[in-house]
């Protein structure tokens, strides 16, 4: 039974903990974990925790470490076993459980793994996490003997995801489950949804032999691309490791980004829900926040991060919302948590029931010119503060609007430009958007002004 226990301080992050297996992440603080998240559950009230995992290699070893020490602190263990994250929260509601553990490295490199976690119905992050190294340290644990239930629920997890398909004209749809956790339920799926269907990748396979799962980086879509090309599908839906976010190719073989998809979204549940507020990161294209005003809703623009996307639409009572990487959030309808597999489903629901095809969609929206979202090194001690000092410097400006909810976004009659730190990495992260290319030149060279006057070089696509 796991005694007192330090963690190595970068694996507990703002809204998951993740390591590198074997070097800052074992078996051991698998166990720790559990029985800290144990007592916490159980100081909650609580005694049933749902755990799932992903198809990594080492997630096996890790989640017989999370039950034992969910156990040792006196917690029932409902085990889903492998399944994609969402499964995972969707077992918490349809199971009444009073947590939730995910063993999963999401999209990061096969050689890393780590947990997200739920405590009643809200995600479990920020301070919850970091509370857990002090009280592994001090050993304060629950004490106990949880027992153990498997329980089968992808079947359960498909119906549901059913549910909300709308049928109307049949499509051609290449999904990539890129060897992710993604794949038993994307081929029940296939098998069940109306049209034609091409499934790539489905085995579940931690090493992630055909390329890496990863929708936000254009390189892993490639064969997806030339899939929908060949098969002359209507569109292409990939998944990242844990089916937590979704990529989507038009039948043209263009990728659409979350905010885009947030703004097709918006058109069919803004008409249902006249007002509503739709949320977005700061990330987010300023045509989505637009987009969503014409249509009669409130646009709010929000922090970057799964959690506290969730935690603002439980707050606000919002129906929908997205970040750029991918993450969407569906309250109408659902649950309110990230599922990309329901949004899959939504997706091709909305897309059968128009005439028009998905590129027809997308390029309703006004273009602009953006750069990536671009991440430059920037050690952990430094990032936080570098943006304070430029936030500082654009004080009592007059020619343009900062907006420091998440970082700072500064919008001026070229556009806008955004520098926040990342929570998940020793990163800062940049990002531009006008609708001129000499305005996106001028927006790039404002915000390296602005990181030369802080003392750091810009990266190069800067």
């Amino acid at each position: 039974m796991i005694g007192p226990h330090r963690f190595d301080p970068t694996i507990l992050r703002e809204y998951d903990i993740r390591g590198v297996v074997g070097k800052t992440l074992s078996r051991t603080d698998a166990e720790a974990i559990g029985r800290a998240f144990g007592t916490r559950v159980a100081e909650n009230g609580g005694r049933r925790v749902a755990v799932g995992r992903d198809g990594r290699l080492s997630s096996p070893e890790m989640e017989a470490g999370v039950v034992d020490g969910l156990r040792a602190a006196g917690i029932d263990v409902l085990r889903v076993g492998g399944c994609p994250t969402p499964t995972l929260y969707f077992a918490v509601y349809e199971l009444e459980a009073d947590g939730g553990i995910m063993i999963t490295g999401s999209h990061n490199p096969p050689d890393y793994n780590g947990f997200k976690m739920m405590i009643g119905k809200r995600p479990f992050f920020g301070a919850d996490i970091q509370g857990i190294g002090p009280l592994a340290a001090e050993g304060a644990y629950a004490t106990g003997a949880g027992s153990v239930q498997d329980v089968d629920l992808l079947g359960r997890y498909t119906e549901r995801l059913l549910q909300d398909y709308r049928p109307g004209r049949e499509l051609t749809v290449v999904w990539d489950c890129g060897n992710g956790a993604t794949g038993p339920v994307v081929e029940a799926l296939a098998a069940r949804l109306p049209g034609r269907h091409k499934v790539l990748f489905p085995e579940v396979d931690g090493t992630f032999p055909n390329h890496h799962p990863d929708p936000t980086v254009p390189e892993t879509l490639e064969i997806l691309r030339e899939a929908v090309a060949e098969a002359k599908a209507d569109l292409g839906i990939a998944f990242d490791g844990d089916g937590d976010r979704i990529g989507v190719i038009d039948e043209k073989g263009r990728v659409l980004w979350g905010d885009q998809l947030v703004a097709i979204y918006a058109t069919e549940i803004l008409a249902e829900h006249p007002g509503a507020t739709v949320i977005a990161d700061v990330k987010a294209s300023q045509v989505l926040f637009d987009r969503i005003a014409e249509l009669g809703g409130k646009p709010l623009m929000w922090k970057t991060g799964h959690s506290l996307i969730k935690t603002k639409m439980a707050e606000t009572g919002a129906p929908l919302a997205g970040e750029m990487s991918g993450h969407l959030f569906f309250k109408d309808r659902y649950y309110g948590f990230d599922d990309a597999l329901y949004a899959a489903v939504r997706l091709m629901s909305l897309l059968a029931r128009t005439d028009r095809p998905m590129s027809a969609l997308r390029d309703e929206l006004p273009e602009v010119l953006n750069t990536p979202e671009v991440r430059f090194p920037c050690s952990e001690e430094r990032k936080f503060a570098a943006v304070v000092e430029v936030k500082a410097a654009l004080a009592g400006r007059t020619d343009v609007q900062v907006n420091d909810v998440d970082g700072v976004r500064v919008t001026s009659e070229d556009g806008w430009w955004l520098l926040r730190a990342s929570n998940t990495q020793d990163v800062l992260v940049a990002r531009c958007e006008s609708r001129t290319e000499a305005g996106l030149e001028r927006l790039k060279a404002q915000l390296r002004a602005a990181l030369d006057g802080v003392g750091i070089a810009a990266p190069d696509s800067f």
